[in-house]
């Protein structure tokens, strides 16, 4: 999917109408949606459990807290980009806790186009996210043949006497010759020595 038809999911937590207001329309000609409203950190943590979001943003203070603990646990818990914006006078205190985190902080008052180019990184940073997250699948998926392979070479090793060397020889050619995968090669082996 190309990156500017892409939509995002938005949880908001803000108990002001008026930052509400002015957040929405910002929010929907920037390609989110379903956007989230939550007044409170009680009802964004209900909300976070309830479904992944790809981007929260909290306007803190809240009526129960600052929204800073939370702001940390969905950046370590779920596949989340996350931004909460505080008074300027706050701003660079609440900046050198949360950065190491991973959280975004923003001063507020700002500038409308301030923050729309804070919702185009925001969007930047969960595609860099989703990247990773395709990659680790991957990853796993290569781990587990490598663990296939080994396992169909140790059967080679025990049932038909060969070295290791033949038997991953053997796996690869037997692969090169079938146009098949090592993996579908050493399942065979695997599944042939389990009917035994």
């Amino acid at each position: 999917m190309i990156f500017d038809t892409r939509t995002y999911s938005a949880l908001v937590v803000s108990a002001s109408e008026k930052f509400n207001a002015l957040l929405s329309p910002l929010l929907t000609e920037s390609g989110f949606s379903p956007v989230i409203y939550a007044p409170n950190v009680s009802a964004a943590k209900r909300k976070f459990l309830e479904k992944n979001y790809d981007i929260v943003i909290i306007n803190s203070p809240l009526p129960d807290d600052h929204g800073n603990s939370f702001a940390v646990d969905v950046c370590h818990s779920k596949n989340s980009v996350c931004m909460i914006i505080v008074k300027n006078d706050i701003l660079e205190e609440t900046n050198s806790r949360l950065i190491e985190q991973g959280v975004f902080v923003m001063g507020k008052p700002f500038a409308t186009g301030t923050l729309s180019m804070a919702l185009m990184w925001l969007k930047s940073a969960r595609e860099r996210m989703r990247a990773s997250e395709e990659k680790l699948p991957s990853l796993e998926q290569k781990m587990e043949e490598i663990r296939l392979v080994n396992r169909a070479k140790w059967i080679l090793i025990e049932s038909e006497g060969m070295s290791e060397e033949e038997a991953h020889r053997y796996i690869e050619k037997t692969a090169m010759d079938t146009s098949s995968s090592k993996r579908s090669i050493a399942e065979k082996i695997i599944s042939s020595k389990e009917k035994i």
